[in-house]
């Protein structure tokens, strides 16, 4: 049996499960249907079976996992319904955003602007290095950046309590030639139609940033059949 993960012991051992695991689902480290006993989840963390309970019932509240009484705990499929609901929502959310941070009485700084170049700069690298876990990660960090500069952080969490199917999505489509590059280009119109006020550009840009996974849905499917 493998050592047990390390936690962090000042904090609440259910949620830093929960982190774990989910961060775990979404990479596609556990894949759609893959079994999560909770007694071998207790013993590979080295805690009792209850925060692991706690944990798998809020990511059963997100749709990420199905829990069978009596029989079985499954990682879920991916739902489309709810990719396409969180789509909307962030699209909703993040179109605002972005208007709201390029328009003329903007309380963006350059220090906001000088920080996504810098990811920018992270993405690149990253993509040179089909390094696609981390590149995601960059990915995250930028659009955090836009809510935070906004003063929306809560809604990110809120947002990412909606978002696990269609961030698997994303995950699957990354690997596909020329995405991290587009992703990086969709970026970069962003960034510098924000910098120079540009409200409309900086939406236009957006939304076509958001489309691109949902529009290749069908040769995703085609290509992970089983993940749905």
């Amino acid at each position: 049996m493998n050592a047990p993960v390390a936690l962090d012991r000042l904090r609440q051992v259910a949620p830093q499960l929960y982190e774990l695991l989910r961060e775990r689902i979404v990479s596609l480290d556990l894949p759609p249907g893959t079994p999560l006993a909770r007694t071998e989840l207790a013993a590979q963390f080295g805690v009792s079976q209850t925060p692991v309970r706690d944990a798998l019932m809020r990511l059963q509240e997100e749709g990420l996992v199905d829990v069978f009484p009596q029989a079985a705990t499954r990682v879920s499929k991916i739902d489309m319904t709810k990719a396409v609901q969180a789509h909307f929502l962030r699209r909703s959310i993040e179109l605002e955003i972005v208007r709201e941070l390029a328009s003329p009485e903007s309380v963006a700084t350059a220090d906001l602007i000088i920080r996504l170049r810098r990811i920018l700069e992270d993405q690149t690298r990253l993509a040179a290095a089909a390094d696609y876990l981390a590149f995601s990660d960059a990915d995250h960090a930028f659009h955090r950046e836009l809510y935070r500069a906004a003063g929306m952080g809560e809604l990110l969490q809120l947002l990412q309590s909606r978002s696990g199917h269609i961030e698997r999505l994303r995950r699957l489509h990354l690997p596909s030639p020329g995405k991290m590059q587009q992703v990086i280009d969709d970026h970069v119109r962003i960034v510098d139609a924000i910098a120079v006020r540009q409200a409309d550009a900086a939406q236009a840009s957006l939304r076509a940033h958001l489309s691109g996974t949902l529009s290749q849905v069908d040769e995703i499917r085609a290509r992970h059949p089983d993940y749905f």
